[in-house]
């Protein structure tokens, strides 16, 4: 009995671990062949352990290439966006989850129904519309049909729905407006679901790729996502380029990345306690 419950956990233990490898291996794969020479590159991709070091690499995507231009780029629209999307979605959640009008049950359902439709559906409406609004080939049309999101709502509406509504009768006894029992009371409160949407918000919009193809073709106005596709597709023409193109897309892990461990272990509901009974 002792040896079986000592070798269940070891087992389970030993799987996780063997997943974690196989999952993480391709990111060191990744990281270790950008500081490898080409012909290493191409001649033992797998290594993790490079032969010749050098950061040859990431000298050419600083000091030869439009690699600045893109990550600043991508920087302005993801700041944006993410800034827009917890105003928003959460101003919009509120709505749905506290305020009584005639279709809001609709409106939900119409929100719920944009979360199944296929982004690859909407892109050619989307050129249509961004064109015909003269923004096309803007950051106004890279920013603004990224400000509010179907998912962020979803989540923000739940979350706002578990809130007790005694605390927002309190404030309204106290005088409070309708935006200012949601700015200075509930909002406050939502920071679980608000850390989520930065989250989720600064990882999509770092990574969009679809919308910016059909919204700019400048290449003042390229990404990070538009800049790294294009290399991957041979853009460099000679070779395999292999350590450039993974050295690019190493660097473009680090931001979300270091968000997602910033803000990780404030990610749960604190909304317990608020009310005293």
């Amino acid at each position: 009995m002792r040896r079986a419950r000592w070798l269940a956990p070891a087992g389970l233990y030993a799987l996780l671990a063997a997943l974690a490898v196989i999952y993480v291996f391709p990111f060191l794969v990744q990281v270790s062949t950008s500081f490898k020479t080409d012909a290493e590159a191409a001649g033992n991709a797998v290594s993790l352990l490079p032969q010749t070091f050098t950061v040859a690499a990431y000298e050419r995507l600083f000091l030869h290439s439009d690699f600045p231009l893109w990550f600043a780029n991508s920087a302005i629209v993801t700041i944006a966006v993410t800034l827009g999307r917890v105003f928003f979605d959460s101003l919009a959640g509120y709505a749905l989850a506290r305020l009584r009008f005639r279709g809001r049950g609709l409106v939900f359902a119409l929100i719920v129904g944009v979360m199944a439709v296929p982004t690859v559906v909407l892109l050619i409406p989307k050129f249509l519309v961004l064109n015909q609004l003269g923004i096309y080939n803007s950051y106004a049309g890279m920013i603004l049909p990224l400000l509010v999101d179907a998912a962020g709502v979803f989540i923000m509406k739940n979350f706002f729905e578990s809130i007790p509504t005694a605390v927002e009768e309190q404030a309204r006894i106290d005088g409070a407006g309708t935006f200012r029992v949601f700015w200075s009371i509930v909002l406050p409160m939502a920071r679980p679901a608000l850390i989520t949407i930065i989250i989720l918000s600064f990882q999509g919009s770092w990574n969009e790729l679809s919308h910016f193809i059909v919204a700019t073709q400048s290449p003042e106005l390229t990404t990070l996502t538009k800049g790294v596709a294009s290399l991957a597709s041979g853009q460099l023409s000679q070779g395999t380029q292999y350590p450039i193109k993974l050295a690019a897309a190493a660097l473009m892990t680090i931001p979300v990345a270091v968000l997602f461990f910033i803000f990780q272990r404030r990610i749960m509901n604190r909304s317990e306690g608020a009310v005293k009974e």
